[in-house]
């Protein structure tokens, strides 16, 4: 499964995206600040253009498993070694205040927020348990 997060709106307090499971659009997203990260930056350049709870992960392409979150209590979809980030998920949320790097799900219809976010993963984050308890690959690619 390839997932593509579109980054289509980059402000100075988060950032707006288009979520896309193999080509097909699934939902709009919010994240904190991109502030350039790119995967592949040495680790002390990313460390230090990241602002802790208020950074977007590094553009670049991860691997997705799906992992317990002791945070959430629950099954979420994790990216894998995300430099200079860790526990980074896909999750229900508001805006980019709940975010800490991760990628929340839902309807961009105000501005620097999403709405409807825990109906649109309960739509959305089973293709992605479903994909990875088949034993496929799953990977995000954030451009």
């Amino acid at each position: 499964m390839r997932i593509e997060l579109k980054r289509i709106a980059r402000k100075d307090s988060y950032t707006i995206g288009k979520l896309y499971i193999d080509g097909k659009y699934q939902c709009d997203t919010v994240e904190d600040k991109d502030r350039g990260l790119k995967q592949g930056m040495p680790e002390g350049t990313l460390k230090r253009m990241k602002v802790y709870g208020k950074t977007a992960i590094p553009v670049g392409s991860y691997t997705v498993k799906w992992t317990y979150s002791n945070t959430f209590k629950k099954y979420l979809p994790e990216l894998e070694n995300v430099p200079v980030f860790i526990g980074i998920r896909m999750h229900s949320g508001n805006d980019a205040n709940d975010s800490l790097g991760c990628i929340i799900l839902g309807e961009n219809k105000k501005v620097g927020k999403v709405i409807n976010s825990r109906v649109t993963c309960d739509r959305v984050l089973p293709l992605i348990e479903n994909a990875c308890k088949r034993g496929e690959q799953v990977y995000i690619v954030i451009s």
